[in-house]
């Protein structure tokens, strides 16, 4: 059972990730080590496009019926309720799919046919973190999947099944971020050799930092960049560490409308109540407010008397939402709970209150880890911008989109200037010339890529600056 529910997720940066997969199949054996298959499945908007097209009917048909079906995870969960496909679900809560569907013998047919496709597997992927490490060759617990040609061995068996066999699957997954820490701390100690800077080993209380967050400055500053959470940024005006944990793990749904109130709270604006005085002790870094898992967990120790075991599966249980396994808990929680003195109808209550939360809540262990790459690439946009920015840019050179965000910011807000790109001094990425100006990178002009970049740097390097269109071109 241990073995079973085993889970481990490390970040990586996404240049590196490559390079941990080749260590552990090195270090554990080929044969024992393997990613792991994803099956596609045809949605019922897809389905129908498919269908519509083999059976040689108009594009429009098809896209009209697509257009009728809802496509919300919500409706999907409503028609799996009514025990559904979601075409099926479809025809029963879309009166104009209906109608169709009753006077078109033509669509009638793709819709039946759709109807009989719909969830069946349609292709194969590669799950994007998932690797599994097996104690004896895989083939003793899984049949394998091989690409034409040879290449690319995983497991046929999808990730709940590993687990199911017992296989131990690890998730190694490539973080955007990491990559951009590692180029901007590359570039800065390329500038200043002696300083040897390490952002593992910062100081967490940097005024200039949080004041970054205070004035909603968060463009490329990570899980802080949306509108939403700059907005909550500043309405919060973070001092601490402890208020970007916060921050990070409210701005989800649920949990997110309690901003206003945490808000509120950490500025003295709203008095801090408890349902009970006992509570104080868990709630009170969060000012009153259910923000962590763990606080749902420390909540059912201190009032209830549950074990820490008991408490993670009172976590569980009401993150599944069943309503058997809910009633068995809260039986339990009120007994506890009456047990230690505290009445009835405020047990009651605490326990709604815990189990309107626990659904959404965010686990302040995996918040905590995230608060500090936030940290981080706060701390480096204020102290060295000009890095942070070309680190950013360079990561981004393919998101056109993206680099005009980082362009405007850079100039509107922190008063950068950029250096057009030039044969004779860009390289394929961007660079800081000063601690105002960035050279644009090569990589970045629309059309080129690394190599052929790479071969401009390497015959300028050989032969000097060119010095004409001419030279160039030979």
């Amino acid at each position: 059972e241990f073995r079973r529910v085993l889970f481990r997720s490390v970040d990586f940066c996404i240049e590196g990730r490559d390079r941990v997969i080749a260590y552990v199949a090195e270090k554990y054996g080929r044969e024992r080590v393997s990613q792991i298959i994803t099956y596609g499945s045809m949605a019922a908007r897809a389905v129908v496009r498919d269908v519509t097209r083999v059976m040689g009917q108009p594009y429009g048909m098809g896209d009209r019926i697509a257009k009728l079906i809802p496509g919300a995870p919500a409706f999907k969960a409503d028609a799996e309720k009514a025990g559904r496909s979601s075409l099926e679900h479809a025809l029963v809560e879309v009166p104009e799919l209906k109608a169709a569907y009753d006077a078109e013998e033509d669509l009638r047919e793709i819709i039946d046919l759709g109807m009989a496709l719909e969830d069946l597997t349609r292709g194969v992927g590669i799950h994007a973190g998932g690797v599994v490490i097996a104690p004896k060759p895989l083939t003793e617990y899984s049949p394998m999947f091989c690409e034409a040609g040879g290449a690319g061995l995983r497991t046929q068996f999808d990730m709940k099944d590993c687990e199911t066999v017992g296989l131990v699957k690890f998730d190694f997954l490539g973080l955007r971020t990491l990559t951009i820490i590692e180029a901007a701390v590359q570039q800065i100690n390329a500038r200043w050799p002696e300083m040897k800077l390490d952002v593992l080993k910062l100081p967490l209380n940097d005024k200039d930092a949080y004041k970054l967050y205070a004035d909603g400055q968060t463009t490329a500053v990570f899980q802080m960049e949306s509108q939403g959470m700059q907005r909550a940024s500043v309405d919060l005006k973070p001092d601490c560490f402890e208020d970007i944990i916060a921050l990070i793990s409210l701005y989800r749904p649920g949990p997110m409308d309690l901003i206003p109130q945490y808000c509120r709270r950490k500025h003295g604006l709203e008095p801090v109540s408890y349902l009970h005085p006992d509570m104080e002790g868990v709630l009170k870094p969060t000012y009153g407010n259910f923000v962590y898992q763990e606080q749902v967990m420390q909540m059912a120790q201190v009032l209830a008397g549950y074990t820490l075991g008991g408490a993670d599966l009172l976590r569980r249980a009401m993150g599944k939402k069943k309503p058997e396994e809910m009633a068995k808990e809260r039986g339990k929680f009120e007994s506890g709970a009456q047990a230690r003195g505290i009445d009835q109808t405020t047990a009651a209550s605490v326990f709604d209150l815990m189990e309107k939360f626990a659904g959404y809540g965010f686990n302040k262990s995996h918040a905590a880890a995230y608060s500090l790459l936030a940290y981080h690439t706060g701390w480096l946009k204020v102290h060295y911008t000009a890095e942070f920015f070309c680190a950013n840019m360079t990561v981004e050179m393919d998101n056109t989109d993206k680099l005009k965000v980082l362009f405007e910011d850079a100039r509107k807000n922190f008063g950068l200037e950029f250096e057009p790109p030039d044969v004779n001094r860009s390289g394929y990425r961007f660079e800081p010339v000063s601690d105002k100006v960035i050279r644009y990178g090569l990589g970045a002009v629309k059309g080129s890529g690394q190599s052929a970049t790479e071969a401009i740097v390497a015959a300028r390097d050989e032969g000097g600056p060119f010095t004409s269109l001419y030279d160039f071109c030979v």
